[in-house]
C-alpha cells in the first residue's frame, strides 16, 4: 500500500480489485419456462393442475352439509367471510376418497361466477415440467369420465396427467349439484 493514498482513495482501490476478482452471475438460461402445476392425487391416480387454474390449496375445512343434493358435494365452509362449496372430486368420477383427513386438501377455484373448492385425497405442492414434455392423452390409460378434463401428460418419476379445473367447473353435469 501507499502511504500517500488518502482513506477514500484506499476505499476506491480495494473496491477495484474487488470488482476484478468477484464471480460473474450467471446468465440467463434462453429457452421456455418450465410448465408449473399444482400436484393432487385422486384415489390412485396423479394430477396436476394449471397454476393459473388454482387460486389457493387449504386443508380440508369445517362444512355444514346442505340437503338434496348430489352425494358428490359435501357442503359449503365459510372461508375468510365467503362460502365456499366443496365438492368431493373423487365422488364426483365415482370413486371414493381416502381414509386420512390429515392429507386430505382443498383446491379453490375461482373462475367467472364459479367459486368451488375440489376435496381430493392430498396435494403435496408444486411440480415444474419441461414445457416441451407435455404429451398427448392416451386413451387407454384414461377413465372415460375423466378424459374431457385432461388435457395431457407428463412423465417425471411417474404418470402425471394435467387435470384443468376451469374445464370441470365449466361443465353442466358439475355444475348441476341438485339431487
Amino acid at each position: 500500500m501507499n502511504p500517500s493514498y488518502t482513506a477514500f482513495e484506499l476505499l476506491l482501490a480495494i473496491d477495484q480489485r474487488c470488482r476484478l476478482r468477484a464471480a460473474g452471475l450467471p446468465l440467463e438460461q434462453e429457452g421456455e419456462p418450465p410448465w408449473s402445476g399444482i400436484s393432487f392425487r385422486m384415489g390412485n391416480g396423479w394430477y396436476v393442475a394449471p397454476m393459473a387454474e388454482v387460486a389457493e390449496v387449504l386443508p380440508e375445512p369445517r362444512m355444514t352439509r346442505i340437503p338434496g343434493v348430489k352425494p358428490w358435494m359435501l357442503g359449503v365452509a365459510n372461508v375468510r367471510g365467503r362460502l365456499l362449496p366443496v365438492m368431493n372430486l373423487s365422488g364426483y368420477f365415482g370413486a371414493a376418497l381416502s381414509s386420512h383427513r390429515r392429507q386430505r386438501r382443498v383446491l379453490v377455484i375461482d373462475h367467472d361466477d364459479v367459486f368451488t373448492g375440489l376435496l381430493v385425497d392430498e396435494a403435496p405442492g408444486l411440480q415444474h415440467f419441461p414445457a416441451a414434455d407435455l404429451a398427448p392423452v392416451r386413451p387407454e390409460s384414461l377413465d372415460e369420465a375423466l378424459a374431457p378434463f385432461v388435457k395431457g401428460y407428463f412423465l417425471h418419476e411417474r404418470e402425471w396427467a394435467v387435470f384443468s379445473p376451469y374445464a370441470l367447473v365449466t361443465a353442466t353435469e358439475f355444475l348441476n349439484v341438485a339431487a
